[in-house]
């Protein structure tokens, strides 16, 4: 594959985030990555080359299968890059199910089987399904490659997998299942490379983006999340609620007669931040509220992960580090410094003034437990999975 372009697609519920690499003999190097927002009118294609930034007006309307926007990116893609074809694509698939534990090629049967699953995420998992059937549709012959989500999580124990519901629901998926996967494998592999003790020992990393959940690693491994079933679980999130008494659920359905579609739409897209302050989904914009609900929803996200720390500790046995990383996590001091009061019974000691800087360590040398800020990357494990994939396939 030496010489190459990889192609990686990164979907949320309403952006595409694209990664372009350049593949040699034996490792894919970032070139460019861009960012499409299916919500503006009219469309931009923004992309960055290296310190070059650029927005590219977009002529495609947004359809249930997106082709035009596919087959215009590829066509302003291959022309800016010089490239005539692309090599591959690398697609983000939130889940994977129990059918998925490594990277695979995508063949009919595992795009199939990726469908499947949208159940599962309903949020996330069909904007993957149409990416990847539009490429197939328009480069029918081009390689496609998915990683997985959830794969990163298979080195749990079913200790932590398993809910206290009768055991064959464990046998028909309805288990723990952990997501961010490819942002914890992220930081796995880089944390070595500022802290290599801490990263051979017990560490909780939180993902705190729009969407926000943490891993306990060890050794480098996933050995409990706060996500399980769902992308609702665990902490607040933008607009998500996190970890909810089932019991609130029976109410609204039962007692208050809310039909099912009404419900899922308020976790999903009316609760966490946005539900707790009533203003806003952004935790910037709650930042810079002096509205006493905007504080309370922050105190209360901050006071949630950093629970969640303490009782992902156990799962591990304790607490060499703590990783913050994703969009609040790597940029916003105050979040984390409140994270980070919540944590000092347990030997958290933070430096005020490499927290404000975004310093890749904020703690401060006499604390017990190290503090990192670490940016996550799951476009590169995205290229370097397809990479894989298909660089093995080569040689096999």
């Amino acid at each position: 594959m030496s010489g190459h372009i990889l192609l990686t697609f990164n979907p949320g519920s309403s952006t595409i985030k694209l990664g372009l690499f350049s593949a040699d003999a034996d490792a894919v190097r970032r070139i460019g990555k861009g960012v499409i927002d299916l919500r503006h009118r009219p469309l931009v294609l923004n992309i960055v080359e290296g310190s070059k930034n650029a927005e590219i007006p977009l002529k495609a309307t947004v359809t249930e299968d997106l082709h035009e926007v596919i087959e215009e990116t590829l066509s302003w893609l291959a022309h800016h890059f010089e490239v005539s074809e692309l090599t591959a694509v690398g697609h983000r698939v939130v889940h994977g199910g129990d059918h998925f534990a490594e990277p695979v090629r995508i063949t009919p049967e595992v795009a199939t089987a990726i469908a499947d699953l949208v159940p599962l995420a309903p949020l996330h998992q069909p904007h993957s399904v149409r990416l990847i059937a539009a490429i197939n549709a328009l480069r029918p012959h081009l390689p496609q490659v998915a990683s997985f989500d959830t794969a990163f999580h298979r080195t749990q124990a079913d200790l932590v997998r398993r809910f206290a519901l009768p055991r064959d629901l464990f046998d028909a998926g309805v288990k723990r299942y952990g997501f961010h996967g490819l942002s914890y494998k992220y930081i796995a592999s880089a944390l070595p490379g500022i802290a290599p003790e801490a990263a051979k020992g017990r560490v909780v990393a939180a993902h705190l983006g729009s969407g926000a959940s943490l891993c306990a690693l060890k050794g480098g491994l996933s050995a409990d999340t706060s996500m399980g079933f769902s992308t609702l679980d665990g902490i607040p999130m933008a607009t998500r609620c996190g970890a909810l008494d089932p019991g609130v659920l029976l109410h609204l359905q039962g007692q208050m007669g809310l039909p099912l579609g009404e419900v899922e739409d308020m976790l999903y897209h009316r609760s966490g931040l946005l539900g707790l302050s009533g203003l806003s989904a952004d935790s910037r914009d709650l930042l810079a509220s002096a509205a006493p609900e905007a504080r309370e929803a922050l105190d209360i996200f901050a006071f949630r992960i950093a629970r969640e720390v303490a009782a992902l500790a156990t799962s591990i046995g304790g607490l060499d580090a703590v990783v913050f990383t994703a969009g609040i996590g790597e940029h916003q001091p105050r979040v984390r410094a409140a994270v980070c009061a919540h944590l000092a019974w347990l030997g958290v000691a933070l430096d005020d003034a490499a927290n404000a800087a975004d310093a890749p360590r904020i703690s401060t040398p006499d604390s017990r437990v190290g503090v990192f800020v670490l940016p996550t990357d799951e476009e590169q494990v995205i290229a370097d999975e397809t990479f894989g994939v298909l660089h093995s396939a080569e040689q096999g």
